[in-house]
């Protein structure tokens, strides 16, 4: 199916004409000229697919969304990076790279040359006598100081009504004792990990103001090894404790409406930012050059089977967004058109360029096509198999299996051995036959093959896929790519993820308007939200070819036209 861009979708409606593709028609004249902009707002709607957001435009022609559509340049190819985790995803836009020069794969992750946390290993900070290297990488809630509270462990009285009293100084958030340790038995924190510098370093070593808000403290990630690159940094944790609702748990991801509650107190920090406040709304400090943030609204609503009395994910067309979807996209056009509203009281329009974008899309979308398979009873089988094969320990060090799977050996030159019994892991979903369970869309068995993947890349095939050296520390030595609709879980408690290479999980919006950038362009062409990085630094009038890994990958500006 081709994808129509929303521009396509809306003039399609409004002219009665069905138009299969812009491609062909070249720009339409998209411009970016004259003065630089002063200010740059980033948006990720995490989960938001290119294609929801052209139903969103079509069938909502008014509202906030459909109206920066119809005045950007909208990027109707654009791709997220694989994996299509929330850590790379965003990753990608705030340096110009992919995992193969940043060094980041996922959020929890494996490094074979860093020692264990020592909380792992029940140590002291700076003791790692008599351990080996090998070291899971927890750059998610767990690295948190308290990861129950919604202010990750800084004290903070009257939560969450308080919230926004929350530290601009991410990395006092992080326990120590969670991280893993370097050759010198010093702890790594993300901004440590990361191998290149970001664009909120540029900006910063400019003499420009940067802010930016995200979901766990460990996104501190994106002040680069300066450690200084995010002068106001707002991370409430979202896998904390909740008021209780309707839910049964009370994390924020598990009720939509919790949700969105929690991106609302997001929504106000960066309208603070708009306003020339710091994120607490309290002290003066003038609207930053970058800043922004995510939102986890549309996330939460694809992956819920239910929420709030409404049914999560798409109609069984695959394409349509359900009620519980609709309702998150109601919720992303009001936030959004509030932030656009307060930049014009602010007169800061002509000066302001935003970009909305997604970290990472979400898979399957069609419900038909889920199948749930218990990861855990998967990966247990291949360690027992290893053994019965006459090996000494388990093969598996450590995996990740959201819709996609990576996994890091004990023993390297197993990776053929792990590839071969994954091939050939089939199962008919009841668990009777030994073999993992697996779900469908309403929770019954569902036969699957392949441990439900459709590829896998073992040893120096998958450090090829990434790019780089299968003696790197951080690849992993099998990357299976899923079949569509596998989705690693042996809960019935959510219908999608990401994480993996479907195009569901990596065909995400890049809009780009406002300020100097003129719309009327519509690209179809292949583009990656890497490529917002050094566009970011193009609008600002600073080179792009300051970031590490626009030298290492090439990465190149955004067509905005000219």
């Amino acid at each position: 199916m081709p994808r129509l861009s929303t521009r396509a979708l809306i003039y399609a409606c409004a002219g009665g004409l069905v138009l299969s593709s812009l491609a062909a028609a070249g720009p339409l004249a998209a411009s970016a000229h004259g003065s630089n902009a002063k200010h740059v707002l980033l948006i990720s709607i995490d989960g938001l697919h290119q294609s929801d957001l052209a139903w969103y435009a079509d069938t909502h022609p008014s509202s906030a969304l459909a109206k920066l559509v119809a005045r950007g340049i909208e990027f109707s190819n654009a791709h997220t990076p694989f994996p299509s985790d929330s850590f790379p995803g965003m990753t990608a836009p705030m340096t110009g790279g992919n995992p193969k020069s940043t060094g980041i794969y996922y959020d929890d992750s494996y490094n074979r040359a860093l020692f264990p946390a020592a909380a792992t290993a029940g140590t002291a900070l700076h003791d790692c006598s008599g351990l080996a290297t090998g070291a899971e990488v927890t750059y998610f809630e767990q690295a948190d100081l308290d990861l129950s509270r919604l202010d990750a462990g800084q004290g903070l009285s009257g939560l969450p009504g308080s919230i926004l009293q929350l530290t601009g100084n991410a990395t006092a958030l992080i326990d120590p004792m969670q991280l893993p340790r370097d050759a010198s038995c010093n702890p790594v924190y993300p901004h440590s990990y990361v191998k290149v510098n970001t664009i909120m370093e540029v900006a910063r070593a400019a003499g420009l103001r940067t802010a930016w808000s995200d979901k766990h403290a460990s996104y501190e990630v994106f002040n680069g090894n300066s450690g200084t690159g995010v002068q106001d940094f707002f991370t409430p944790e979202i896998n904390s404790n909740a008021p209780l609702t309707t839910s049964t748990t009370n994390d924020w991801t598990t009720d939509n409406a919790l949700t969105m509650q929690y991106d609302s107190y997001k929504v106000q920090a960066v309208i603070n930012w708009i306003n020339g406040y710091d994120h607490s709304g309290t002290s003066r400090t003038g609207t930053p050059a970058i800043f922004g943030m995510n939102f986890q609204t549309v996330s939460t609503a694809e992956k819920l089977p239910t929420s709030n009395g409404l049914t999560g994910g798409y109609l069984a067309d695959g394409m349509t967004p359900g009620p519980l979807l609709q309702r998150a996209l109601d919720y992303i056009n009001a936030k959004v058109g509030a932030m656009v509203e307060a930049i014009k009281d602010r007169q800061l329009e002509k000066s302001t360029v935003i970009i909305l974008t997604a970290k990472h899309g979400q898979s399957p979308q069609t419900p038909a096509a889920l199948t749930r398979i218990a990861d855990s009873k998967v990966v247990g089988d291949l360690n027992a198999a290893w053994v019965s094969a006459g090996h000494t320990g388990d093969l598996v060090a450590f995996s990740i299996n959201d819709d996609g799977m990576l996994i890091w050996l004990n023993d390297r030159s197993g990776a053929s051995f792990a590839k071969n019994f994954l091939l050939g892991y089939a199962g008919n979903g009841t668990g009777s036959d030994g073999r993992a369970k697996s779900t469908d869309i309403n929770g019954n068995p569902k036969p699957y093959t392949s441990a439900g993947l459709a590829t896998i890349y073992a040893g120096q095939d998958a450090a090829d896929l990434i790019g780089v050296s299968v003696n790197d520390a951080r690849v992993p030595d099998l990357i299976g790519i899923s079949q569509y609709g596998t989705v690693f879980t042996g809960k019935k408690g959510k219908i999608a993820e990401h994480g993996g290479d479907n195009p569901q999980d990596r065909n995400v919006p890049i809009l780009v308007v406002g300020g100097p950038v003129e719309g009327g362009d519509v690209v179809n062409s292949w583009v990656e939200t890497t490529q917002v990085a050094p566009t970011i630094l193009r609008l600002l009038g600073l080179d792009p070819n300051d970031l590490m890994a626009v030298q290492i990958e090439g990465t190149k500006v955004l067509p905005l036209g000219g």
